[in-house]
């Protein structure tokens, strides 16, 4: 019984070493496993991340084009004089020595008056 009783206290360590690094292995790959899924760098947060970047892409190329606008206006503003007449007379209403202007007002229909109707 003394031979059983040695083999037996010899058997029980390599099962308990070989239990824990079984347990700490379990743990570590539950903690891996959890942050790939919901820590700070998951797919989750990656995810989001690319969102973001076709957001901020989009929103790049949407400046670019008005740069790109703001741009050519700069150019014929500098160097096409009948294009600077023509933004004079759009955006200052300007006119030559032998035209009217006529400033339309308000939003009254053609051929009524504010007046019309009280007598």
């Amino acid at each position: 019984m003394n031979i059983y009783s040695k083999s037996h206290s010899r058997d029980s360590r390599p099962a308990f070493w070989k239990t824990l690094i079984l347990v700490v292995a379990i743990v570590v790959n539950a903690t891996l496993i959890f942050r790939l899924f919901w820590g700070p760098q998951s797919i989750v947060s990656y995810r989001e991340l690319v969102a973001q970047y076709a957001d901020l892409t989009q929103e790049i190329e949407r400046y670019e084009a008005v740069n790109a606008a703001l741009s050519r206006e700069i150019r014929l503003l500098q160097s096409d004089e009948k294009y600077v007449e023509k933004m004079i007379r759009q955006r200052l209403n300007f006119v030559r020595s032998n035209e009217i202007l006529y400033l339309f007002t308000g939003t009254t229909h053609a051929g009524a008056s504010a007046d019309e109707g009280k007598n």
